[in-house]
């Protein structure tokens, strides 16, 4: 009989998990952004030297203790490797909301599994805690999981150009409806 799956443990993010943090960051930018992205673009953002800056990134951001920071591991045969993570605070260019999530990144691995749903559903949590009342993230008009954010109730509501890169904002009125 096949070992059922077992989804992934979400908890909140030390400073120790900054390496495997910053490993799952540039492996689901690989995965997800190869021929949507100008290859030059992306061995930029997915190189040695990006993995070391955001590395430091999140040692610093988790000590500092200012985000909700989460991660997710992966439970049976890799138990206690990060998988995936998600970030958020305060909403930094959204008018109209109070939180932002900043990232949500899953190794392909993980994905299919509920994983991010569940650290979609325990940032909100974090942040309702917190007194946010709803929550807006920009998304990559290309990337693939822009539509996987609508599944989760997400609604378009702007955009914004960053160079060759346009960004769409999804956004939740409601944090309460992501339970």
């Amino acid at each position: 009989m096949p070992t059922p799956i077992r989804p992934p443990l979400v908890r909140a993010a030390t400073p120790a998990d900054a390496p495997g943090i910053a490993a799952v960051h540039v492996q689901s930018w690989r995965e997800t952004y190869a021929g949507l992205l100008p290859a030059d673009f992306l061995d930029r953002m997915t190189g040695a030297e990006a993995q070391a800056r955001r590395e430091a990134f999140w040692a610093q951001n988790i000590t500092a203790g200012q985000d909700v920071v989460l991660v997710a591991e992966a439970q049976g045969d890799a138990e206690g490797t990060v998988v995936a993570f998600a970030s958020a605070g305060e909403a930094r260019d959204h008018p109209g909301f109070d939180s932002e999530l900043f990232t949500l990144y899953a190794l392909r691995a993980a994905q299919g599994n509920g994983t991010g749903r569940a650290l979609l559903h325990a940032v909100a949590a974090a942040l309702r805690e917190r007194g946010a009342r709803n929550m807006a993230l920009w998304v990559l008009d290309v990337n693939p999981t822009r539509d996987w954010y609508a599944r989760q109730g997400g609604v378009e509501g702007g955009e914004k150009q960053d160079g060759d890169l346009r960004e769409l904002r999804m956004g939740w009125s409601d944090l309460g409806t992501l339970r």
